[in-house]
């Protein structure tokens, strides 16, 4: 059997061929980044009808599958360039509940309260490795930064490439693994990359 928090970590993908992560934060809720399923040749998102989400998938075998009904895209992101990072962010609505209660991530508000240095982790499906999750289980949150129009974005040290997105930054609490983000930019050179919080914030004035 699969261990959390990685039973609650699953595949993205659409009819189209585009593939990132995402996790669970309810039987029914899915979060991944919003950029994974904008098309660019046409400027607009995807049908929410054409985006499949595979659970726990591994090497073509997956615990369960959900159709996409709707998702939600937070008001002022733009696809378009990165100004609007720390709201790259997609809440999927399932058809149908996939998980048991006691398989989803709980997630947690309080970022910006955690110290440059606490351990984190990633996991999620690498370009490289785009058929078993990959994840980086020795690596730190460094702190807040923010994105051209002020949203609060994550900044850690953990290895990510392109397909990560969507996965969740995890830290460790007495109650177990919850989220604080979700990946959404790799550095280009070494190891480290960016989050949006879970929790909205908004510009700060």
């Amino acid at each position: 059997a699969i261990h959390m928090p990685w039973a609650a970590i699953g595949r993205v993908q659409t009819e189209l061929g585009t593939r990132c992560t995402g996790f669970l934060i309810s039987p029914t809720i899915v979060e991944t980044a919003a950029h994974c399923l904008w098309l660019a040749p046409t400027h607009r998102f995807v049908q929410a009808q054409s985006v499949h989400f595979l659970l726990a998938y591994q090497a073509g075998c997956y615990a369960a599958h959900a159709r996409v009904l709707r998702f939600l895209i937070p008001t002022g992101y733009t696809a378009r360039n990165t100004q609007t990072a720390g709201l790259d962010r997609a809440t999927l609505i399932l058809d149908h509940p996939i998980a048991a209660p006691g398989t989803v991530l709980p997630f947690s508000a309080a970022q910006t309260h955690l110290k440059p240095g606490t351990p984190v982790m990633l996991g999620g499906y690498e370009q490289n490795q785009p058929d078993t999750i990959t994840a980086d289980l020795h690596c730190q949150f460094l702190g807040t930064t923010q994105d051209q129009t002020g949203h609060t974005l994550l900044a850690h040290s953990c290895a990510g490439t392109h397909g990560s997105s969507g996965a969740p930054l995890l830290y460790a609490t007495q109650q177990g693994w919850q989220v604080i983000g979700i990946q959404v930019m790799a550095k280009r050179t070494g190891a480290g990359g960016l989050a949006a919080p879970l929790a909205t914030t908004g510009p700060t004035p």
